[in-house]
């Protein structure tokens, strides 16, 4: 068992300042953005400043809506270290979903990219908030939205009602240095500094109250598993809203003083890009990612011999893509986590000298300082080794709560202190761990359990096959029945008949999806994990129609 850190966020970066302060801490290399430990660590102050100069209090919300920004980074760990709650925003909300979240979590103040993409988030909010045009800054009164108070924008752009970042950075002049020291000591490692709102798979999304403490450690043996130290240069292109953003990103760089490298919003080339020009050893990515990455045209023109380690997580991570990115990619210690927000995230993870079969086919053993058991669904029996059953894990590591939730956070976490995940999973004596489903995904066919990633992971090894989702669709007969949802690999062409002609012999009858529909992308939540129940609902109308 390591020791457990005890230590808010932002006296974590102030030691990392100390002890490395002239090592990079952030390197934009698309934006020629580079600061030292020591740099970053004074930004940061300075950010921190500036809230408390606009007048933000310790325990206030403030709700972050962008892409991996240099202001999101500054703003991770100036709320750590002023007190402030970073809520953050998925770069894909739209009105309903962004005064939802703004509402539930109480938010005072919003810091947001004015637009990404074909979306006008300055426009939303002021579709939500009218008020905001005839408003002086800091004094907005919004009738659907009473706690917020604050916009900040991040453009050279004055949009009426708002502050800019410039604003902010001013504001910190309004602030003694002893009146941050004095705010800092008044933290509390077991404060909660962290809102991430659930992807909503089901239901309303939930706000997940994290701890300095949760994130901190979690971020720490992370690291530890991956064996990332100050040495180390990690690219992160995984959204920074995400636990696997900030936490396995930023905050696990932090922790042990390695490099961060942000790119800014995700593209195969930029990624390649980074990866060679600033030398990176470590690399994130949700499957997908690393899916275009090495179906990229110009893979092989890029330099990516100084890539060791890093992780793969957020969906389930198939054998062909984990063998390419440790053969093709030279990353051979990367990594498998599993996990979920409630969680910090990182429940299990593979670690670097794990033998391929293990990375491959687990999500790895319980990090240090955290417990795992698998249950009988629906109990708290443990199963024997081998048993499928529902996981649960205690530590550290389990979130404070729901936001304004008890009864979500009592059927989450039980009286032990066991955070129920909702994932199937079996463990063997070796405490390594397979998810081979989630409760609410698997397909019950006439009383056969069948479970969707084990069809998947076959239908996988079809050459023409670029990614594969199962799901259960119902069925008169049966109950439910299986349908497969196929992206083809490039210029591939493929039959349904074709491909059910692959499985059969090989996988039992029953397994064999009837329902074969070929599409060229999935319906995801921003940070990566595919939405089977939006599937689900799209093959029940195909097979209504058909």
């Amino acid at each position: 068992m390591s020791n457990l850190l005890n230590v808010t966020v932002g006296r974590l970066l102030e030691e990392k300042a100390e002890l490395q302060g002239d090592r990079d801490a952030v390197v934009y290399n698309d934006r020629n953005l580079r600061m030292s430990y020591k740099e970053f660590d004074s930004y940061c102050r300075k950010v921190a400043k500036g809230l408390m100069g606009l007048g933000l209090q310790k325990g206030e919300h403030m709700a972050v809506w962008s892409t991996n920004t240099p202001e999101w980074l500054a703003s991770q760990f100036a709320t750590g270290k002023m007190g402030a709650v970073l809520v953050t925003v998925n770069t894909n909300y739209r009105t309903a979903e962004l005064e939802y979240l703004l509402k539930q979590s109480e938010a005072t103040t919003i810091l947001l990219m004015d637009q990404y993409r074909d979306a006008s988030y300055i426009e939303m909010l002021y579709e939500i908030c009218p008020e905001l045009k005839d408003s002086h800054p800091g004094t907005l009164d919004s009738k659907r939205l009473p706690s917020l108070k604050n916009v900040i924008v991040l453009s050279e752009k004055r949009y009426s009602g708002t502050y800019n970042w410039e604003d902010i950075l001013q504001m910190a002049d309004r602030v003694e240095e002893a009146e941050l020291a004095e705010r800092m000591s008044s933290l509390d490692p077991e404060d909660v500094i962290n809102m991430q709102y659930t992807s909503g798979t089901t239901g309303f999304p939930k706000g997940v109250m994290l701890t300095h403490n949760n994130i901190v450690n979690n971020a720490y043996n992370i690291a530890q598993c991956m064996k990332l130290s100050n040495e180390d240069r990690l690219c992160i292109p995984v959204p920074f809203f995400h636990c696997f953003g900030c936490v396995l990103g930023t905050m696990a760089c932090v922790s042990v003083g390695a490099a961060m490298v942000p790119v800014q919003e995700f593209s195969p080339e930029v990624v390649l890009q980074t990866v060679q020009d600033e030398k990176c050893t470590g690399l994130h990515g949700v499957p997908t990612m690393f899916i275009a990455e090495l179906n990229h045209p110009d893979f092989d023109q890029y330099d990516l011999s100084s890539l060791r380690t890093g992780i793969m997580a957020g969906s389930n991570c198939p054998i062909e893509v984990m063998k390419g990115v440790i053969e093709r990619m030279g990353a051979d210690e990367i990594t498998i986590a599993y996990g979920q927000t409630e969680s910090s995230p990182v429940i299990t993870q593979t670690r670097t000298d794990d033998p391929i079969e293990i990375r491959v086919e687990t999500v790895g053993r319980a990090l240090p300082n955290v417990e795992v058991k698998i249950v009988q669904p629906g109990s708290t029996e443990e199963v024997p080794f081998g048993v499928q059953g529902e996981l649960c894990t205690r530590g550290y590591h389990v979130m404070k709560g729901y936001y304004n939730n008890e009864e979500a956070t009592a059927e989450a976490i039980d009286h032990d202190g066991w955070l129920h995940t909702g994932d199937l999973a079996v463990m063997d004596e070796n405490g390594y761990c397979r998810i081979t489903g989630r409760l609410k995904d698997m397909i019950i066919r006439g009383g056969e359990n069948v479970y969707p990633r084990e069809i998947e992971e076959f239908i996988y090894t079809h050459p023409k096959v670029l990614d594969v989702q199962v799901v259960g669709i119902p069925d008169e007969v049966y109950g439910e029945e299986v349908m497969a949802w196929i992206i083809l690999k490039e210029d591939q062409t493929a039959t349904a008949d074709e491909l059910r002609d692959y499985c059969r012999g090989k996988i039992s009858r029953y397994k064999i999806p009837r329902y074969i529909e070929f599409t060229e992308e999935y319906p995801m939540t921003a940070s990566g994990k595919i939405q089977k129940f939006k599937l689900r609902e799209d093959a029940v109308q195909k097979a209504l129609h058909s």
